[in-house]
Parts: structure tokens; C-alpha cells; sequence
């Protein structure tokens, strides 16, 4: 039996639809229905191959590292653990340049040298008027550090240590994809985003969060899928 085959026969022998089976791995239907004819090419490369492959087989009843290993033996047993590396590297960058945040450094960094022209005209005895105009611009320094600390009070990050390999889709407050695929075991990945991270976990269990710095654990248990929502200051899922 193909490995299509067994995943279409698990699929009918657990009761779902094609629908329902999307709907629960957040896989689109062309690629399940592609996957149980022994079609991998709309997956979009091996790494997507296999974390496919493990979230649908977990979805009706299959043992996901064997059907991996089965799509490993078929391949010839080629695993290209740079590619999956670089796969997740970008999935960590689009967590970070998907999105466009306040640049408050640069106007800490004008305050600063100003705080020094100012220290060294006193110093030097400079003219009244040099003191006054560069007494003026420090103060504008105060309130660049208020709307720099109310910016960073909006963002949310979201850090995943994963204990075991699993699937994610991590989206921003708007929808806006960051990430989504299978984080390998051992690996750390970090988002940000304002307002709020959408978090999709496919074995809750293998995975634990840390949320704006705090400590949340694991979300829930093994092999169970997840839908949680983190917003800034204290952490919880909503």
C-alpha cells in the first residue's frame, strides 16, 4: 500500500471528509487530496513534505515518524537537514521583517549626543544662548522615551522551545502569516508582533511557550491541536 493510499484509507476510516481533515491540520485541500495521490509537489519542498506528512497522519490515527520514514525509504532515504534549517530560518525572519516598528533608537540616540553637546558647552563656558537652544532640545528627549516605551508596550513575543518536532501556524493580530510548518526538536524560534500572536498547535504538548518573558509551560497535552491567542503585558491565552 502507497503512502497515499494509507493516508486516504485512515482519512475514510476515521470518518472525514477532505473538508474536515483541512480544517483540523490547516492543510489546504489540494495539497490532501495531491498527498493521497502520491502527489508531493504542491507541498512546497521536503521540509513541507514532512511536517505534512506528520500533522494528517496524527490527524487520523497514523504513527507520523513511520509514514516519514516510509516517505524517507521512498526518496532513497534522503534527508537535507539544510534545507529544513534554512526553511526555519525563514520562518523566523518573516517573524521579524513582516512587520515595521517604531523607530525609537534613533531618537534615543539624537537625545544622547544632544545630553553631550550640552555638557560640553558648560564645560567649555559657551554662550548663554548655545545653553538655552540646547537645554530646549533635551527636553524633547523625555517624551521620544514615552512613545518609544508605549510602542514596545504594544508588542507581543512569543519564544517556542520545542521538545519534540511539531507543526505551528503562528499569525499577527491582522491574519498575517509569520510562520507555518514543523519546528524541529531541540530548536528555539521567536516572534514579535503588535497587539497580539495567533498560535495554531498541532501537538500541544510538544512544545513549551515563553510569552513577553514569562514562563507559560506547555500549552496543553500530547498529540492534542490547539488554538490559543497572546496578547502584550501579562501573558495568557485567550
Amino acid at each position: 500500500m502507497s503512502i497515499g493510499e494509507a493516508l486516504a484509507e485512515a482519512r475514510e476510516r476515521m470518518g472525514m471528509t477532505v473538508s474536515q481533515l483541512s480544517q483540523r491540520t490547516r492543510i489546504r485541500e489540494t495539497i490532501i487530496e495531491g498527498m493521497e495521490r502520491d502527489d508531493f509537489s504542491l507541498c512546497g519542498g521536503e521540509f513541507y513534505v514532512r511536517g505534512h506528512l506528520r500533522a494528517i497522519s496524527r490527524a487520523v490515527g497514523l504513527d507520523p515518524d513511520e509514514m516519514v520514514r516510509q516517505y524517507d525509504d521512498l526518496r532513497g532515504g534522503s534527508v537535507i537537514p539544510v534545507r529544513a534549517a534554512s526553511v526555519f530560518k525563514a520562518g523566523r525572519s518573516l517573524g521579524i521583517r513582516g512587520r515595521r516598528t517604531p523607530n525609537w533608537t534613533v531618537a534615543l540616540a539624537l537625545a544622547l549626543a544632544v545630553a553631550v553637546i550640552f555638557g560640553i558647552v558648560r564645560l567649555l563656558g559657551g554662550s548663554g544662548d548655545a545653553v538655552q537652544e540646547t537645554a530646549a532640545h533635551s527636553r524633547k528627549a523625555p517624551a521620544a522615551e514615552h512613545d518609544a516605551a508605549k510602542a514596545a508596550s504594544d508588542m507581543v513575543v512569543l519564544t517556542v522551545i520545542a521538545k519534540r518536532s511539531s507543526w505551528l501556524d503562528v499569525k499577527d493580530g491582522a491574519g498575517h502569516q509569520l510562520f507555518q510548518g514543523t519546528v524541529a526538536k531541540g530548536k528555539t524560534s521567536t516572534w514579535k508582533a503588535r497587539d497580539q500572536v495567533k498560535v495554531v498547535f498541532g501537538d500541544a504538548g510538544a512544545v513549551r511557550l515563553e510569552v513577553n518573558g514569562k514562563d507559560l509551560g506547555t500549552p496543553g497535552k500530547k498529540g492534542e491541536m490547539l488554538r490559543r491567542t497572546y496578547g502584550p503585558g501579562v501573558p495568557g491565552p485567550r
